[in-house]
């Protein structure tokens, strides 16, 4: 199996251009296109033929990364439709998201200064149901609607519940550390 690289990473595992995938369908494809151009195949080949296989295989991996991961996924999907999330400089963003964060910020400096891990925890669960809820609203966004914009602020959203996710696992590490 060669990859084309002019294919799109849906195209790639043969799975339709939408936000909602089968995640078993993702996981088989991905498991075929990696044994097909792993580069142990190619051991014996000449040079060129094991770079095209190490390019291939890369490509195939990159692909995978990026449509398991929802964030990774919706990204791609506006990009591939020509829109740019602006992640790096559009902050704006609903008042009411914005009270939710400096709430949350608070929660996580109060949890750390008491050195509360089970309140870390509980503020993590939370994050994460809050992120469930985005990632059905981006779904209807991408796949329903059509709505770009709406889903741009989605990804934006998404991108800081990750980092926030991210932080409050810091901090419970260094407190279990």
């Amino acid at each position: 199996m060669t990859t084309e690289f002019s294919q799109d990473f849906f195209q790639l595992f043969g799975l339709p251009r939408r936000f909602v995938l089968d995640s078993q369908q993702l996981e088989q494809s991905w498991r075929a296109a990696a044994a097909a151009v792993h580069p142990d195949r190619y051991a014996s080949s000449p040079d060129a033929e094991k770079r095209m296989a190490l390019m291939q295989a890369t490509r195939v991996n990159e692909a995978y990364q990026t449509l398991k991961s929802p964030l990774r996924r919706a990204r791609y999907l506006l990009a591939l439709q020509g829109r740019d999330t602006q992640e790096e400089t559009n902050t704006s963003m609903p008042v009411d998201f914005l009270m939710a964060q400096m709430e949350w910020r608070e929660n996580i400096e109060e949890a750390q200064g008491d050195s509360n891990v089970e309140a870390l925890e509980a503020l993590s669960a939370s994050l994460r149901q809050e992120n469930r809820t985005l990632v059905a609203e981006l779904a209807s966004a991408l796949d329903e609607a059509g709505d770009l914009d709406a889903a741009a602020l989605m990804v934006r959203k998404l991108r800081f519940l990750e980092k926030l996710d991210q932080e409050i696992g810091d901090a419970i590490e260094t407190l279990l550390g």
